[in-house]
């Protein structure tokens, strides 16, 4: 542990990680690499039961040393959020990095085609889930005067793609989010940044583009332009750490692009 101006910046073997969306994809890629890391422990928040606990088995089974717990809860209401940050803190002892990569199950669709009654329920679970969880794990951080908070949005809402105009929107929300919220946590030592992917491969959301004709189309062609290979879920899992390190201890207030070369956003 580093102590700069009565500023906490915990070594990774000292923390309390919480992952929301944990159970599957970018959020279990994360939570391997955190245990692999040898953070003291790890919670996985989902919605599905079933998925959950073999989530965590996977992890638990393969880092002994690491006490990993799920945490039944949906992101995206603020009682259910209260609750899952309430109970992680109560089996790891305290939540010091919270990584927020919920989506929602939505794909691209152009606007004039989206059911106007949609379009809460996309902007919603999109966007709040980050909010609400942030807020959540807020007390806990300011009075230890540390903490890490990463968020992962998407190039969609730095980049307009035909397609994604409210998913771009929800996107655009997150990152705003995270810089307006990194400048004013920086004084309570809350480091927070997000991550903006465009097409991940290995992921729930992947195999639902492809199944979709029209969402395939847009991400074949931005595919094509990933001259750096496609990005997995082990690629952002490593940032995340990164951040969340004492090497990241001066980085906050950024929204970093991890697209393999499909744009310079």
């Amino acid at each position: 542990m580093t102590n700069t101006q009565n500023i906490w910046v915990p070594a990774l073997n000292e923390c309390g990680v919480l992952i929301a969306g944990g159970t599957s994809g970018v959020g279990l890629a994360t939570a391997e690499q955190f245990a692999a890391a040898g953070v003291r422990g790890i919670g996985l928040v989902g919605r599905n039961a079933e998925r959950g606990e073999k989530a965590r088995c996977a992890v638990a089974e393969r880092y002994p040393g690491v006490r990993v717990v799920f945490i039944q809860a949906d992101a995206n209401r603020a009682d259910e959020a209260v609750r899952a940050v309430a109970e992680a803190t109560a089996q790891l002892g305290s939540v010091d990095v919270l990584v927020n990569a919920t989506v929602g199950p939505f794909g691209p669709m152009l606007f004039h085609e989206t059911p106007i009654e949609d379009i809460p329920s996309i902007v919603t679970q999109q966007l709040m889930g980050p909010l609400i969880m942030s807020r959540a794990v807020m007390p806990g951080m300011r009075e230890k005067r540390g903490g890490v908070i990463i968020s992962i949005s998407s190039d969609a809402g730095k980049v307009a793609t035909p397609g994604e105009s409210v998913i771009g929107a929800a996107m655009a929300g997150i990152n705003m989010f995270s810089k307006g919220l990194a400048m004013e946590a920086k004084r309570t030592g809350i480091r927070v940044n997000a991550i903006t992917p465009s097409l991940i491969e290995g992921t729930l959301t992947y195999d639902r583009i492809r199944a979709d004709p029209f969402s395939w189309k847009i991400f074949e062609r931005a595919a094509a332009q990933a001259h750096l290979g496609v990005v997995q879920p082990d690629d952002l899992a490593s940032l995340i750490v990164f951040l969340a390190s004492p090497q990241g201890a001066r980085i906050t207030g950024q929204v970093i692009s991890v697209n393999g070369g499909i744009s310079a956003a």
